[in-house]
């Protein structure tokens, strides 16, 4: 399986360390701002002693309690009343606090001397609770949307890495299956080829279950395994088979999704050589040209399938799953697949232009 990591939303919790530094900033914003204000700092810093502790206990009761308790359970109205009657309760603490400890005059910027609890005094200082309430609540939702968004999209990279190497083994029983069934024809003939064909099995055996993990292979081990793949081929079909592959280019340092190619050359085994009777002919080509792969495919068509439906049957489990793998690992201006034939030489082609850098 891939090895992400998956934050949960629900899980996620901001260090209070930064809720420390948040309300610090704010507090000592607000305090040289309304000293300014009233040309008198020891009186600022008074009030906001008295204001910001109410200011924190309505934020966190507002994010962690009456949001999800009530808001997001659609309980709207319940929600409104609720955090209203709350507001209210800590202006009317707050009010008697400033009263008692700080000045009787509790809303110096007020129209007018203020010493008692007045319905505009009420109204102000709930829309000034409402204005930071609202402030946190946005910083809160911003941040669960980061995390969210993080969170989506490390799962859909792992969804994706797993649908990945889930194409990737259903791509490798298949093959195994058929290189299998190989071994069993030739020791039921006690052939010597036996364990020539069981050497190159278990080098493929080694680089699938190693090698194929890595999201790109070298394109050097890809051609030897390739290799590999068309020598156990011309054991089992000795001389009814001719296998042409031509490489030019630099092929150093090039990487490529692995067994990427195997896929196409086996489906030309399963559908032009084993579905044929008599003399075959396959053809493989790579040319390497500045970043990009151009690779190229030819086989039979097999001979009891019609040129109408040939596409669609030898685009089964083989081509579908290498196409998906293609549209999942590499971006579409990173590659071109093309799959056609030929009447009047009933031939197959699978013509891949693809980004090697």
């Amino acid at each position: 399986m891939p090895n992400i990591k998956l934050d949960s939303g629900r899980n996620y919790k901001v260090s209070i360390t930064y809720h420390i530094i948040f309300w610090l900033i704010y507090f000592s914003f607000n305090t040289l701002r309304w000293g300014s204000y009233f040309n008198d700092y020891v009186y600022s810093l008074k009030t906001n002693l008295i204001g910001f502790p109410i200011h924190m206990i309505l934020s966190y009761m507002t994010i962690y309690l009456l949001i999800p308790k009530l808001l997001f359970k659609k309980k709207y109205l319940v929600f409104i009343v609720t955090l209203l009657a709350s507001i209210f309760l800590m202006v009317l603490l707050k009010f008697n606090l400033t009263y008692f400890l700080v000045s009787t005059n509790v809303w110096p910027e007020g129209p007018s001397v203020t010493t008692n609890f007045t319905l505009n005094y009420a109204i102000d200082m709930m829309i000034g609770e409402l204005y930071v309430i609202t402030f946190v609540t946005a910083i809160k939702i911003t941040l669960d949307f980061l995390q969210e968004h993080k969170r989506v999209t490390d799962l859909e990279k792992a969804n994706l890495e797993t649908e990945l190497l889930f194409l990737k083994t259903q791509i490798s029983p298949h093959f195994f299956f058929n290189t299998l069934n190989n071994i069993h024809s030739l020791a039921i003939e006690k052939s010597d080829k036996t364990s020539k064909i069981i050497l190159k099995l278990s080098e493929l055996m080694r680089y699938l279950l190693y090698e194929t993990r890595k999201k790109r292979q070298t394109l050097e081990n890809e051609i030897l395994c390739i290799q590999n793949y068309l020598d156990l081929e011309k054991v089992r079909h000795d001389n009814t088979l001719e296998v042409k592959m031509s490489i030019s280019g630099d092929i150093k340092d090039k990487k490529i999704a692995p067994i990427l190619l195997l896929a196409f050359i086996e489906n030309a085994f399963k559908h032009g050589v084993n579905k044929n009777i008599g003399y075959v002919k396959i053809n493989i080509s790579l040319v390497i040209k500045e970043n990009f792969l151009y690779f190229t495919v030819s086989n039979p068509m097999p001979s009891e399938v019609t040129q109408t439906n040939h596409i669609g049957h030898s685009g089964g489990i083989g081509l579908k799953n290498v196409s998906k793998r293609l549209a999942l690992g590499y971006d579409e201006n990173d590659y071109e697949l093309t799959l056609k034939e030929e009447q009047l030489t009933n031939t197959f082609f699978v013509e891949l232009k693809i980004r090697v850098s």
